[in-house]
């Protein structure tokens, strides 16, 4: 009986090694042009959510719902978009773990986060009082509002990218 030792030198299909933003994929329809009115409609949604928001906040809401949503087109995005307004690297790093590293945030962009994870979360324990209250104590209503219509408006936009298949680091704004 013979007993073949040989072992393939094929690289594996496992793993990948490319350094492309795109990977090969099904084509899935454009948002944008199959819907128009409901894109143009969550764009000013948008754009009402964010007014009178410190802009720096705004990015640290839309990071912590991408990495909950493990949206990593909206993520890029976001990270970016922070990067450009003069946010630390720092920083960045620490939203996935703000609750371990609470001294790089404000007491109000920590509030902020929390909400951001309950609503994102929302069905596995609802939207608790005491984050609720957390929240609306460092925020007047108007501002909490916004922070409530900032949050619907990127998970909404992180369940479009995450259907249609949007790849990371191919933004086309």
């Amino acid at each position: 009986m013979t007993t073949n030792t040989s072992t393939s030198t094929k690289p594996s299909t496992d793993t990948v090694t490319s350094t492309s933003p795109a990977r090969e994929k099904a084509p899935r329809l454009e948002f944008a042009k199959s819907a128009p009115k409901a894109f143009r409609a969550l764009i000013a949604f948008d754009a009402a959510a964010r007014e009178g928001l410190d802009p720096a906040l705004v990015e640290l809401i839309q990071i912590r719902a991408s990495h909950l949503n493990h949206c990593a087109y909206c993520l890029h995005m976001h990270t970016n978009d922070a990067r450009k307004a003069g946010e630390s690297e720092d920083r960045l790093h620490m939203v996935a773990v703000w609750r371990e590293a609470r001294h790089f945030f404000t007491e109000r962009e920590q509030a902020a986060l929390a909400l951001t994870e309950a609503m994102t979360l929302v069905a596995d324990a609802g939207v608790p009082d005491d984050v609720y209250a957390q929240a609306a104590s460092h925020f007047e209503e108007r501002e909490l509002a916004q922070v409530l219509a900032l949050i619907c408006t990127i998970n909404t936009w992180n369940r479009v990218a995450l259907s249609t298949g949007k790849v990371a680091g191919t933004d086309e704004r």
